[in-house]
């Protein structure tokens, strides 16, 4: 293989949602790409192991609710028959389409795929160990680190153990267990907690703090909790995990705090979801002159590009907020950056998603940041008990609520929390982007009967005008 093969003038390191979203662009602005990864087409942790795979479950995981649910309207379903077996083909079949379909977008932009692991020889070379054991050396102009990150693990719980999983092995789903133990009330454990619950698995959370879903405004969560009592045998909040062994009869778990019921429990299988941790260490990156904070995450400025010129970092291993979303967005700053063009990543909102059931959005500022930055806002909440399409969906339990600055009336963040949150969101996200007025959202015209209609229902009750809901005006 040649020298001049063996050089590009952009190679990204990672084939995820942002890694794959830099190569693209990169090649449809006529730029030479290479795109290195381990897996067999691009995708990442997104596409197999993550936000498509989960969702997939979750899906069958809100058709077997529906069908309980459907009693109430006088539909009686018998109780379902579930094919692990089918179900997990029917889920790696999701995900086979969109990979594949990946690999042949990069073939038809001439993106070369490399699959293997990369790591820094210096500051314009990497050495590729491929998948058949071999290696080369790759020159570059630039590089886009993409790397990720990974569940973070807890102490003395042991890695290759069956009765062990982490939010990768849970979505392989081996087997549905009589019981289950989710170590961390957050978005991954509760998503994945709600899946096997519908499947018929006796499951219980135990989180370390006060209540779930730490960060996110309380009125929201507060819907989603109420639900997940019926849906969870258990809920231990204030509680930890202080100890847990393996037994003939399953693991047996020591819990500390005054959420436990009792301080020692049995279940056949534990999840741990304590959260991700940036895939930061690659080998070689200390040869160049790219710099890691204390957290883990690959130091970055506002065109995504580290403290070495030659090098950027994008998405999971480039800082927080951890969602596929964002990478894909500072995975197209980067490549326009690298292009010369005046680019910036500074988002006004970048929306959350949680995807139970019933799901929770935001976007901007949240009411709990406002609180902690005493900073005054206006908060204008419209009950789904209120929405006639709620109402038709037998889903009022919902709240879409607008986070808007007193003097200048701009939506500075929104909230939602009932079914469907994540497909309302982006009109709340677009608000906040083009600084609109709550007048603006008023006086769009939504259609009736949608759900989409609270967020302009919100913005009628900030001034005191709502069709649906009465409140007494204020001067």
């Amino acid at each position: 293989m040649s020298e001049e093969k063996n050089a590009t003038e952009l190679v990204v390191i990672g084939g995820g949602p942002g890694g794959y979203a830099a190569a693209f662009l990169a090649a449809d602005l006529g730029m030479q790409v290479a795109l290195v990864d381990p897996e067999q087409n691009p995708g990442g942790v997104c596409l197999y192991r993550g936000c498509i795979p989960s969702k997939a479950l979750l899906h069958a995981a809100k058709v077997i609710h529906e069908s309980r649910l459907a009693a109430g309207w006088g539909i009686k379903f018998s109780d379902p028959k579930i094919d692990v077996s089918k179900l997990r083909a029917w889920k790696d079949g999701v995900v086979s389409k969109l990979t594949g379909g990946l690999g042949q977008l990069s073939k038809q932009r001439s993106v070369r795929y490399l699959r293997g692991t990369a790591s820094f020889v210096d500051s314009n070379t990497l050495s590729i160990s491929n998948h058949g054991g071999g290696e080369e050396k790759l020159a570059y102009r630039h590089a886009i680190v993409a790397t990720g990150s990974s569940p973070a693990r807890l102490p003395g719980v042991p890695e290759k153990n069956p009765r062990f999983l982490d939010s990768t092995s849970a979505l392989d789903l081996p087997d549905v267990p009589k019981t289950l133990l989710v170590v961390g009330g957050g978005y991954i454990g509760l998503e994945l907690g709600t899946v096997y619950a519908a499947l018929g698995t006796r499951v219980s959370v135990v989180e370390m703090t006060e209540g779930l879903l730490p960060g996110a405004d309380r009125d929201l969560v507060t819907i989603l909790a109420k639900r997940l009592e019926k849906t969870f045998e258990s809920i231990m909040l204030n509680t930890k995990v202080a100890d847990v062994k393996e037994t003939e009869k399953g693991i047996r778990v020591k819990f500390e705090g005054q959420g436990a019921a009792s301080q020692e429990q049995t279940f056949e299988k534990v999840l741990v979801s304590v959260g991700r941790k940036p895939n930061s260490q690659i080998a070689g990156l200390d040869r160049t002159k790219a710099a890691v904070n204390a957290r883990g995450f690959i130091q970055v400025n506002l065109q995504r590009q580290t403290s070495d010129p030659s090098i950027y970092a994008i998405g999971d291993v480039a800082g927080e907020p951890l969602l596929a979303h964002k990478a894909s967005h500072e995975g197209r700053t980067a490549v326009e950056a690298i292009r010369g063009h005046n680019v910036g990543f500074e988002p006004r909102a970048i929306p959350a998603v949680i995807f139970t059931d019933p799901e929770i959005a935001w976007c901007g500022l949240t009411e709990t940041d406002a609180q902690k930055e005493n900073r005054p806002v206006k908060v204008a909440r419209f009950p789904w008990a209120a929405s006639g399409r709620a109402l038709t969906l037998d889903r009022p339990d919902g709240v879409t609520k607008l986070i808007i600055d007193p003097e200048s009336e701009q939506v500075l963040g929104v909230g939602i929390c009932g079914a469907g949150a994540g497909d309302l969101i982006a009109e709340g996200v677009l608000a906040i982007e083009m600084a609109a007025l709550a007048k603006d959202v008023e006086l769009t015209i939504h259609p009736h009967p949608t759900l989409s209609e609270t967020v302009m229902q919100a913005a009628e009750v900030f001034y005191g005008t709502s069709t649906d809901i009465y409140r007494p005006r204020k001067s």
